[in-house]
């Protein structure tokens, strides 16, 4: 019988995570903030330190289209970055922090899988250092700062049916999508509607994920539009002076997390903003922290190169001046072939006809990162026990006719040493005269107006044909445009199943329309946010959820959790 995941990490001889810090990252223990034995936060001072280390190396690990059998990105980049380590790479990797909401509903766990894990994985996929529950408490601050505004004079003239920010908490609960506040007389606040998010969609994550300094997270705080006047002027976290208090809640959040993998590499754990409503990335002080600790560093981004790559690169990296020196791009034959209408869950004869239905989708995320990015990349096959040799042989087939090195890893079986070959590859890649030293290439300027800059999203990065909105969301972005807001990056905020806005269109689409209906200002983050088809910023539980079968056994211990 094979073993859980969490009986796998349970099973694991952990170091203390001081001499993870000491031995592979030149840290001494008198420079971390312990959370216990195996986790701690690198406190700032020492963040501004590195500065004077050239960075390492980034490298950005994605993968095709997300599919119900799943691709295994996060396992890939904790077993390739185990493997690099195995060759004498000093390495270390870059994540977001799980979100509770999917733990307790459909998904599970986020922290690897297998023998490809990072540690400890109880607390990671909990509370962990906390940080979710800072971010939590100063966003409802400033929701109830808000709500006291209205109720103290409104001195500020907000239209109360005009405020935009919601209270979170980091679970799933269709029920708070929608309410209404304020109810029981002049007592008990201005009687408004409002509603909830789940954490990870608050701007309040996505500023902490970007912000490069204490001073820049409050700067970005203060910049957070929350409502518009009666007269239709923008209402901002300065105008109600709340960004002094919410940084203050959110000061030891900002400072990264580091744990270690089941082979001891150095994982940096901080931050998930949502990968659609926001750029699904791991914070920025940890990517830095990562690169001034280590010469090469692994991180990913949410869903495929398309919805994901596309918001690292563009929102990320412009904001924070990365950019990384290679790509991974990570398959599975079973994912290949359902793209291309194999369903079966036990796949005991091949379809190769399938395989080759599916394979343009890894072409065209292959497209996005070698053409519109002008990064070099490898593809991983993360293996799996039904795969077939007659497929296997089909996939080297198409890589070489394509010119990209196909290597099928193990790392979920074998851990690191079954992903030595992918690290390898790797570093050839990264070994080449232009490893490193890509420029940076976004697909739209800085300059661009906000309309143009979706426009050039669409039309390069997803090959639809045009994009379309109504007339209020047109007017909307020349609004904002008109206000100073045009210099920020666009969000795209749709379906990550397909390259249009149809989750069930498989394969790689093009010239579809993509219609926008709605757009959002996160002018803390910086970007703007256009939705185009059904998008839930505060998830349901489902039918059967996740947390009907976590418990804790007689010793206190944690089960069932996935």
């Amino acid at each position: 019988m094979s073993l859980t995941d969490l009986a796998i990490a349970r099973a694991a001889r952990a170091q203390p995570i001081a001499e993870i810090a000491r031995q592979r990252l030149g840290i001494d223990a008198g420079d971390l903030v312990p959370y216990g034995h195996d986790k701690a936060k690198l406190p700032l001072p020492l963040l501004q330190s590195l500065t004077s280390r050239p960075d390492g190396k980034l490298v950005l690990v994605t993968a095709i289209t997300p599919t119900p059998p799943g691709e295994g990105k996060t396992t890939t980049t904790i077993g390739l970055a185990d493997g690099l380590q195995r060759i004498g790479q000093k390495v270390a990797i870059a994540l977001r922090q799980p979100s509770m909401g999917p733990v307790f509903g459909r998904k599970g766990g986020a922290t690897g899988g297998g023998r490809a894990q990072v540690l400890p994985m109880e607390d990671i996929n909990l509370h962990f250092t906390g940080d979710f529950h800072a971010i939590a408490a100063a966003n409802n601050l400033l929701a109830a700062v808000i709500d006291n505004h209205l109720h103290q004079g409104n001195a500020l003239g907000i239209d109360p049916r005009r405020v935009v920010f919601k209270r979170v908490l980091d679970v799933n609960d269709r029920a708070l999508r929608r309410i209404v506040t304020g109810l029981g007389g002049p007592a008990h606040g201005v009687p408004r509607e409002a509603g909830f998010d789940i954490v990870v969609a608050s701007e309040v994550m996505a500023v902490l994920c970007l912000a490069e300094s204490l001073q820049d997270l409050r700067a970005r705080l203060a910049r957070i539009v929350v409502a518009r006047t009666f007269d239709g002027r923008a209402v901002t976290v300065a105008d109600l002076k709340a960004q002094g208090a919410m940084t203050v809640l959110l000061k030891d959040a900002l400072a990264p997390n580091l744990v270690q993998t089941l082979e001891g590499t150095p994982a940096f754990v901080h931050g998930g903003p949502f990968a659609n409503i926001a750029h699904g990335c791991n914070s920025v002080m940890a990517t830095r922290a990562a690169l001034g600790l280590a010469d090469i560093v692994l991180t990913e981004a949410g869903f495929g190169a398309d919805l994901g790559a596309e918001k690292f690169l563009d929102i990320k990296c412009r904001s924070a001046g990365l950019w990384p020196a290679a790509a991974v791009v990570v398959a599975t034959v079973r994912a290949l072939a359902w793209q291309g209408g194999d369903e079966r869950a036990r796949r005991a004869e091949p379809d190769l006809d399938a395989l080759r239905r599916g394979l343009p989708n890894l072409q065209r995320h292959v497209q996005i990162v070698r053409e519109v990015y002008g990064l070099p990349c490898v593809v991983a096959i993360n293996a799996f026990a039904d795969d077939h040799e007659e497929e296997r042989a089909l996939l080297q087939e198409w890589g070489r006719s394509e010119g990209v090195e196909v290597i099928e890893a193990r790392h979920w079986a074998e851990g690191g040493a079954g992903a030595q070959t992918l690290a390898q590859a790797l570093l050839r890649l990264l070994q080449q005269p232009a490893g490193g030293d890509t420029a940076p290439r976004f697909v739209y300027e800085s300059a661009d107006p906000l309309w143009t800059k979706l426009e050039k999203v669409a039309q390069r990065v997803y090959r639809a044909a045009r994009i379309e909105a109504p007339a209020q969301v047109r007017e909307q972005l020349e609004a904002w445009q008109r206000e100073g807001y045009g210099g920020m990056a666009v969000c795209i905020a749709k379906t990550p199943y397909s390259f249009g806005t149809k989750p069930e269109e498989r394969g790689a689409i093009e010239g579809q329309v993509i219609d926008f209906h709605e757009v959002r200002l996160a002018a803390g983050a910086g970007f703007v946010v256009a939705l185009a088809g059904d998008v839930t910023t505060m998830p349901g539980l489902p039918r059967v959820a996740a947390a009907e079968r976590i418990d804790v056994d007689g010793d206190g211990r944690v089960v069932g959790l996935a």
